[in-house]
């Protein structure tokens, strides 16, 4: 089994959690790496395992929790294992699988377990499984079904990728499919048929012309998108299509809920027939809660909101004020050319130590 070195240079445990394999659903071996070493050099915490998640707290019983939750597995390899480092000082560059999404953050937050014996918060630590896969696997659900106190907390901070600042929130997400049915017949005969397809004309219109709203939230500014996303029908060359399918995703602003969303897109596509596929609610920013606000402050003063839906969202579920802090560029995440710079590492590194230190 791997070792890791908890007390070092978050930038040197970063590239020590890149070179160890987990892509989702096999991420026992990093799993029982972590759990080793959390049990090893942070004898100040409390350390359970839960499937191939591993969770650690404090137990000093201050006035206010905080959560830090990183997911360990990371999407397929894609020729970018092992790492490679490329630089020096805060300018060098880490390359390779996971570098931003998101052992650098898993590092950071490692890192910290161990440093941080006399918080001024009490602070739970979650590094979970799946989050990459489909939600019904993610090991935050598991969690919250099997050990809902082990989630309870005034603010969470998910160490996804934020270009090191603070975001705020998240938007949720639809997918819809809208069908429509014509009638089969032979493109020698068409107008003995009814053209599925090009009864899609209509909602694509309305899509072309749809501007989705630009909404400010407690001062962040949340960009709403509606964009086809894939078109099915037809069964071959020489038939007139009798069904076609529009599929449809809408990223909406927290100020919605899902049912809303759903309204608002059945109103805009009324009189054709609607089915919601997949539905993730997003999340406020709730950066007004004392913690948030601390935390915001530590950070800067400055937090934007997330364009993009992310974990916080079961914590705002659960009514608990989240962000997105951490290392590397979400732009880079799942591509071959993922990369993280080490000033960046530190930097949230430094930030949350100022802001969890007494």
């Amino acid at each position: 089994m791997p070792s890791l070195d908890l007390h070092a240079d978050p930038v040197d445990l970063t590239a020590a959690l890149v070179d160890i394999f987990s892509v989702s659903e096999e991420e026992k071996v990093i799993a029982d790496t972590v759990q080793a070493a959390l049990q090893a050099q942070a004898p100040h915490l409390e350390v359970i395992r839960n499937g191939d998640a591993v969770l650690a707290r404090t137990n000093l019983g201050r006035p206010s929790r905080v959560l830090l939750a990183g997911h360990l597995d990371t999407v397929p390899v894609n020729e970018n294992m092992p790492v490679r480092r490329e630089g020096t000082g805060d300018d060098e560059i880490l390359h390779g699988l996971g570098t931003v999404d998101m052992k650098s953050g898993d590092a950071v937050f490692l890192h910290l377990a161990a440093a941080l014996r006399e918080p001024k918060h009490d602070v739970t630590f979650v590094f979970y499984d799946c989050e990459e896969i489909e939600a019904t696997k993610n090991g935050l659900g598991r969690i919250e079904r099997e050990l809902p106190e082990w989630l309870r907390a005034d603010l969470a901070i998910l160490g996804e990728p934020s270009n090191g600042g603070i975001e705020g929130g998240c938007q949720g997400t639809m997918r819809i499919e809208i069908r429509v049915e014509g009638a089969r017949a032979h493109t020698a005969r068409g107008w003995m048929g009814v053209n599925a397809i090009h009864g899609l004309a209509e909602p694509l219109r309305r899509l072309a012309e749809y501007t989705p709203r630009v909404v400010d939230i407690d001062g962040l500014t949340y960009r709403e998108g509606l964009q086809a996303t894939k078109i099915g029908g037809g069964v071959a060359g020489n038939v007139v299509p009798d069904e076609a399918v529009l599929t449809i995703n809408h990223r909406f602003a927290p100020d919605r809920s899902g049912e809303q969303a759903e309204a608002h897109l059945r109103e805009l596509f009324e009189g054709y027939d609607v089915k919601v596929v997949d539905l993730s609610p997003g999340a406020l920013p709730g950066l007004s809660a004392p913690a948030a606000a601390e935390l915001v402050a530590a950070a800067g003063g400055k937090a934007v909101a997330k364009l993009g839906w992310t974990d916080v969202a079961r914590f705002a579920a659960l009514g608990i004020p989240a962000v997105n802090f951490g290392p590397g560029d979400p732009t880079l995440a799942h591509t071959r050319q993922e990369n993280v710079r080490a000033g960046e590492i530190r930097q949230v590194a430094s930030v949350l130590r100022a802001f969890l230190s007494v």
